[in-house]
């Protein structure tokens, strides 16, 4: 075997892969913030567990109904939201909090003769979003631990022992969508998710197709034309925003078809969501072809950008279970407000209110991602 050959071939291929900085930066980058994020949503077990947001509705203003209130609020599990019951309804259908209890009226005479004497129990309500359902659990728990202590305490320590009794009260759980006669369908939330990254992968090959046509002398050809920098770019934000409403349509048609997806909602905020979210696509794959100095280069840097992008935007995992801190952050990002948009129209069932806000931000940053684009698309192939 020729070693000094083996030898000379292995470097000439070291020396190619790392002369090539972006893909380089690209592989080293992307596994690190990738890591970064799925570690700070999952934390460490030295970690500070984040507090659930909960909302409570006192509808009994007893003594002891004010007594468990006062001790749920004192909870360090919960972030506490109080007022009247169908606000706190509203901020579960919305997703704000993981839960909101109600604590109904006549609570506070009927519970104690329920725990001594037996008969009718009250009944708790917790209302839950469906798509957090996992907090149900340390929800009712801590119920139960606070209702029975204040319990205990407003009937002299009868409750403490009271290891024979059965539960003084029962909960109610109620999922809180559009549709109580339907249970929460999980497939929403993914074909949201999937949905958007999957159609800004096609806003990458559009940016990219762009690049090739330039270098193909396609886009120079078209200059020759008296036709304006404006007309020429601003026509294929259009047919590929009209490409990605296509797919985006076939998706959900599959969905609703298939999947048993509903658009519980407003079908007009579901369709503005979608045709702004086309905008954006089409926008974001100019964008690439206006950054990107060869197709070779602007593919892995775009599929980083668009895995960041969707990465934050709760596509892969629910937005809920991010940090505060990073919930907060990731609004810059328009993928959050595509993905909520949709699940706000599909299985939260919201109206068209609730569509106003992720409409304005998608096209605002279409608009933005456009006017970048124009400003800084070279019509010529950059020179090696």
């Amino acid at each position: 075997m020729n070693f000094t050959a083996f030898r000379a071939l292995v470097r000439k291929d070291l020396i190619l892969y790392f002369s090539n900085r972006r893909a380089l930066i690209m592989s080293i980058a992307a596994p690190i913030v990738i890591a970064a994020f799925f570690g700070a949503i999952f934390g460490s077990p030295g970690d500070k567990p984040t507090r659930i947001p909960i909302a409570l509705a006192d509808r009994d203003a007893s003594v002891l109904s004010q007594a468990i209130g006062a001790a749920i609020k004192a909870d360090p599990a919960f972030e506490v939201t109080s007022g009247e019951e169908a606000a706190m309804v509203e901020l579960a259908r919305h997703g704000k909090v993981r839960a909101a209890i109600v604590l109904p009226a006549g609570l506070g005479a009927e519970a104690p003769r329920a725990l001594m004497l037996g008969g009718a129990k009250p009944v708790v309500a917790v209302h839950y979003d469906p798509s957090q359902a996992a907090a149900m659990t340390l929800v009712r728990g801590l119920l139960t631990q606070h209702v029975m202590k204040a319990l205990g305490d407003s009937v002299g320590g009868g409750a403490r022992g009271a290891g024979s009794f059965s539960l003084p009260f029962t909960t109610e759980a109620v999922e809180s969508t559009a549709r109580r006669d339907a249970p929460y369908n999980s497939y929403s939330h993914s074909f949201a998710g999937m949905g958007v990254q999957f159609i800004l992968f096609m806003g990458i090959e559009v940016g990219v197709g762009v690049l090739l046509a330039r270098r193909l002398g396609l886009w120079k050809r078209l200059r020759a034309a008296p036709l304006s920098r404006s007309l020429l770019l601003g026509s294929h934000i259009v047919s590929g925003a009209i490409t990605a409403l296509i797919l985006l349509a076939i998706i959900y048609a599959a969905a609703i078809g298939i999947f048993h997806v509903r658009v519980d909602g407003s079908v007009a905020g579901f369709i503005g969501i979608a045709i702004a979210f086309a905008l954006l696509t089409s926008s974001f794959g100019l964008l690439i072809a206006a950054i990107g100095k060869t197709p070779e280069a602007t593919r892995g840097l775009a599929i980083f950008a668009t895995l960041v992008m969707v990465m934050l935007g709760g596509a892969w995992v629910p937005s809920f279970i991010f940090p505060p801190w990073l919930q907060t952050a990731s609004l810059v990002v328009p993928t959050r407000w595509a993905v909520d948009g949709l699940d706000a129209m599909t299985w939260r069932g919201l109206g068209f209110e609730a569509a106003v806000m992720p409409i304005v931000m998608l096209l605002a940053f279409s608009v933005l991602f456009a006017a970048v684009a124009i400003w800084r698309f070279d019509w010529e192939e950059p020179r090696s």
